[in-house]
Parts: structure tokens; C-alpha cells; sequence
């Protein structure tokens, strides 16, 4: 990757949940190089799903580190600026409303296809250029893995007081394919605008920018219902010990999942998730994922 983009490639070090790739250099070899981890990513994504029973493909998602100071260039006057970049290049952008932990970054998710990321990896490049960071930036630094982590809604948390949830295993991977709670457009559906997505509270002004003034919160898609049966030698995988497991689940899909009380003479349980379509399809590919490693001996209760 380095031979070919001509960009300086680093990756951090560290055993942590997540390690920083840090691309340096003129701006044609900055797109080359993220164009090359996107299809890298995409080709992660395949060989992941020939394994997998889910039948829709996840979109590719990078997490870009962008200073807090220049997040509201990034977002615009009453959220303009990410609007437009969603709506040219088709890619779904959110910026996190708080900053990543011990730093001034904040974390900018976009998901789509490589080439969408890719354009929207551009436009985000330009208004960075045109707005420079105020003040210092506190790069935001991974912390390891000594402390479990919890996934809430795309971020990797460190567990700290009264919080004892386990490092994830088999749903490391599974993060960045899942890395936010608002819904991915359904496959082949041209809609780059994205009425209707939930975006994470920020402050209420914001919100109510990014919300767009006039479509208050009703816009977030109607929520329905969608039941599975699984075998109760298998449920303990998708619990978890102490409800680990379904907890990751519905934090990383943002649906409502409830298991039903295992019945008398009944070799089954049934699962009732509850969201939008695609927080169940979400819920949906993470259960099956739980399965397939389960089944194939790769899981771990």
C-alpha cells in the first residue's frame, strides 16, 4: 500500500481494541491509499459472509479521527455541509457528538460503498484543508486491552466502577462492519439523502440542525417486529455469560431484543427483536454470526 499510494502508512501500536492508521501525504496519494484499505475492507466483508448465513451485504466502514475544532466546518451551518457531501457522494457520514476519550478528536463514521467512501474521504480532505484546527489537538490514543471493553454505539469503552462487561471476541471483527446504530439503507436503494436516519444526540441546537429544522424526530423509520426460533443448546452462545452477548447485540444494533422464557417440553426458544428494518437485519446478521461461530467451533461462551 505504501509502494503503491506514495503515502506514509503508520499503524499504532499496542494490544488495544483498536489501533490508528495515520495516512501522510499529498492528497492524490491520501486517496490512493484510503481506496485501496476501503476495497481491502470490502473484500474483509466477503470472505466474512461466504461463512455467514446473512444474505445482506454490510457497507464498508471507516472511522476517521477529525480535531473537535474542526467538526462544525464539517457538519456546516445548520448541518449544510454533511448534507451535501452524503447527498454527492451517497456515503452515510456521522460525526460523534462527544470526543473520543483523553483527547479533543472526535470520531467522523462513514459507511457506503469503497467508492463512495472514497469521494466522501475527498470532500472531507477539502473542508479540512480550508478549515485548519483551532488551538491544540489531544490525538486521541487507543488505551489496551488490560481492561475489558464494551461496543456502545460503534465506540470501544474501557470498563471502568460498576461496568464488568468482557472484550468481545468474534464481535471485533464484526465492529467495523457494524459500527453505528443508524440504520443502512437497504441493498440497490439509491437514496443518498437518508430521510429518516436516526443521528446520535449532540447538543439539542445541533440536533435539531442536523435533524433539519422542519422534520422534527418523528423522521426515523417505523419500527416493526421479526421473531426467530433456536434451539436451546444454542441460546447460551447468543446470552453470553451474564448476558454479555445479547447485551453487545442490541447495543451495536440498536434494536430491542428479548428472549422468551425456555418453555416445558419445548427443545426451542423463541426471539423477538423490535427496530427499524435495519436495526433487525442488523440484529439479525450479529445472531447468525454468534451461530456460524458457534457451530463451526470458533466461539467461546
Amino acid at each position: 500500500m505504501r509502494e503503491e499510494s506514495g503515502a506514509r502508512i503508520n499503524i499504532s501500536e499496542g494490544n488495544c481494541p483498536e489501533r490508528i492508521v495515520t495516512i501522510t501525504g499529498p492528497t492524490d496519494a491520501i486517496f490512493k491509499a484510503f481506496a485501496m484499505i476501503a476495497y481491502k475492507f470490502e473484500e474483509d466483508i466477503i470472505n466474512s459472509m461466504s461463512n455467514s448465513p446473512a444474505t445482506s451485504k454490510p457497507p464498508v466502514t471507516l472511522r476517521l479521527v477529525v480535531p473537535a475544532s474542526q467538526c462544525g466546518s464539517l457538519i456546516g451551518k445548520g448541518g449544510s455541509k454533511i448534507k451535501e457531501i452524503r447527498e454527492s457522494t451517497g456515503a452515510q457520514v456521522q460525526v460523534a457528538g462527544d470526543m473520543l476519550p483523553n483527547s479533543t478528536e472526535r470520531a467522523v463514521t462513514i459507511s457506503g460503498t469503497p467508492d463512495a467512501i472514497i469521494q466522501c474521504v475527498k470532500q472531507i480532505c477539502v473542508v479540512m484543508l480550508e478549515s485548519p484546527p483551532k488551538g491544540a489537538t489531544i490525538p486521541y490514543r487507543p488505551k489496551p486491552a488490560s481492561t475489558p471493553v464494551i461496543f456502545a454505539g460503534g465506540q470501544a469503552y474501557t470498563i471502568q466502577g460498576q461496568y464488568a462487561i468482557p472484550h468481545p471476541d468474534q464481535l471485533t471483527k464484526l465492529h467495523q462492519l457494524a459500527m453505528q446504530q443508524t440504520p443502512f439503507p437497504p441493498l440497490g436503494q439509491t437514496n443518498p439523502a437518508f430521510p429518516g436516519e436516526k443521528l446520535p444526540l449532540h447538543s439539542s441546537e445541533e440536533a435539531q440542525n442536523l435533524m433539519g429544522q422542519s422534520s422534527g424526530l418523528d423522521a426515523s423509520p417505523p419500527a416493526s417486529t421479526h421473531e426467530l426460533t433456536i434451539p436451546n443448546d444454542l441460546i447460551g452462545c447468543i446470552i453470553g455469560r451474564q448476558g454479555t452477548k445479547i447485551n453487545e447485540i442490541r447495543q451495536m444494533s440498536g434494536a430491542q431484543i428479548k428472549i422468551a422464557n425456555a418453555t416445558e417440553g419445548s427443545s426451542e426458544r423463541q426471539i423477538t427483536i423490535t427496530g427499524t428494518p435495519a436495526n433487525i437485519s442488523l440484529a439479525q446478521y450479529l445472531i447468525n454470526a454468534r451461530l456460524t461461530s458457534e457451530v463451526t467451533g470458533m466461539g467461546t461462551l
